[in-house]
Parts: C-alpha cells; sequence; structure tokens
C-alpha cells in the first residue's frame, strides 16, 4: 500500500484557491519583491546574472520578475496546473525559466545556484519538522559555497498577534468564509476556507500550517548546513518586532 499523499499535493486545493491566494494585490507587489531579494543579494535589479532556483514557485509569481531582470531562474513546484501558468507568463513575458515539477523533500542540484528564495509563506507545510529540514537541507545542497538563501512566511509570533477565529470578505469573484484554530502549543494552525463563487458553487478545503518562531527557524537553518541567518521583519531589513509585516530570514551558505 502506497503512502497517502499530503495535502499539499492536491491539485483540486490549489487550482480552486489560486485566486484568492494569488490575487491582483499580490501579483501587483511582485516586482518590489523581486528587486527587493536582488538587492539582498547583492546584484543589480535590472542585469542580475545570476542563478536562482524558486523552491516552491506556484504561478511564477516571483521567479518571472527575477527573470525580466536577468536572473536565470528555476521554479520547482508539486502542482502542476502553476507550472503550467508560470510557463504561460513567462512566454507571455518573453522571458525563459526552467520549470520542473518536483518534491522540494528530494530535489538537490549539488551547488547548482548562486541563490535560492522561498516566498509567500511556501515553507512549513510537512507532516513532521525532520521533512521541513530535509527541504532546508537540500537548498543548502543545491546552492553553492557563500550563495543566498531567502525565506519568507508567517512567523509564530505574527501568527499570535494576529490571530482571529475567523472572517469573511469578497476577493477574486468569490465569496470567502474562514475558520482557524490553533493546532497544539501553537505547533501549527488549522485553516478551513469554504469558498463560493457567483453562481453559488461551494469548495471546502481545511489544511494545517506548521509554525515555527524565528529563533526555531534560524535553528534548523543553521543545522541544516548554512553559516549563517539574520532575521527580518521584511526585504527593508526592518527588525522582526511587533511591528514585523512579515518574517524574512537570509542565510548564507
Amino acid at each position: 500500500m502506497g503512502k497517502l499523499a499530503d495535502w499539499f499535493e492536491n491539485e483540486t486545493f490549489w487550482a480552486e484557491y489560486a485566486p484568492i491566494m494569488f490575487d491582483t494585490q499580490r501579483w501587483a507587489e511582485a516586482p518590489t519583491v523581486a528587486e527587493s531579494i536582488l538587492r539582498i543579494i547583492g546584484v543589480p535589479v535590472d542585469n542580475a546574472g545570476i542563478s536562482i532556483l524558486d523552491a516552491g514557485c506556484g504561478p511564477g509569481r516571483i521567479a518571472i520578475e527575477l527573470a525580466i531582470r536577468k536572473a536565470k531562474v528555476t521554479g520547482i513546484d508539486l502542482i502542476r496546473p502553476f507550472l503550467n501558468a508560470a510557463m504561460d507568463s513567462a512566454q507571455d513575458e518573453g522571458v525563459d525559466i526552467e520549470l520542473i515539477q518536483g518534491d522540494l523533500r528530494k530535489f538537490v542540484r549539488p551547488e547548482g545556484f548562486d541563490a535560492a528564495i522561498s516566498m509567500y509563506t511556501s515553507f512549513g507545510y510537512c507532516s513532521t519538522i525532520e521533512e521541513d529540514m530535509q527541504i532546508l537541507k537540500n537548498i543548502a545542497q543545491s546552492i553553492k559555497p557563500n550563495g543566498w538563501f531567502i525565506l519568507e512566511m508567517t512567523g509564530r509570533e505574527i501568527a499570535v498577534r494576529d490571530f482571529t477565529e475567523g472572517e469573511w470578505f469578497e476577493r477574486g469573484g468569490f465569496t470567502v468564509l474562514t475558520e482557524y484554530s490553533v493546532e497544539g502549543a501553537w505547533e501549527g494552525l488549522r485553516s478551513r476556507w469554504i469558498l463560493y463563487d457567483e453562481q453559488g458553487r461551494k469548495a471546502d478545503h481545511t489544511y494545517v500550517q506548521r509554525l515555527y518562531s524565528a529563533v526555531e527557524l534560524k535553528r534548523l537553518m543553521l543545522a541544516s548546513g548554512f553559516s549563517s541567518v539574520e532575521i527580518y521583519g521584511d526585504f527593508d531589513f526592518s527588525p522582526y518586532n511587533e511591528k514585523a509585516r512579515t518574517m524574512v530570514l537570509i542565510a548564507r551558505k
């Protein structure tokens, strides 16, 4: 009997929820995020000329903007419809991107990249910490000595600060109802998203994301092959404190 698929391998989930997660605001911020990434790495924002692994690239939101800026980008994701959408967008923009359908728990390209990124909380979905750590080890092995890894996600501190039991809103042509609850001792966040489209059709999915504090994740990264890790509250090097917008970890191999 084969291993049961993890929830994040469900293509139907991502196809139904893509308009909600990747709405116009998320696409509009992509150029700024891409330029921030390149500034952190220390290369020209208009002619990067470096190789970057986008680990969990989704529909290519950031990967395409990096490619427009002359970075050589490899995007990897489990979800084929996302990769197809990324390829269509890349063709529309006239850029070349290597796109791979693959599992980050298994993908390694030894010293194949100058840098790697994981954006928009694309990390923390595995069933165990060991699996998450394997992803970090694989990324560390896949970047060159002195290479960069930039990881951006919702930290436990922000999840606690902003916690709500639920809300509803209109987005992407859907009415969205959400319900949230805490798993364990703030070890994870269980999220239920219920979507109603304009015809009244309903989609209902529940998923759990592991929550890491900034210090916990820093320790995991240091134990996975990175020599240094700095923690910030945004891409502008602002502090990770009570005013932080997100959690950004910048690591060097």
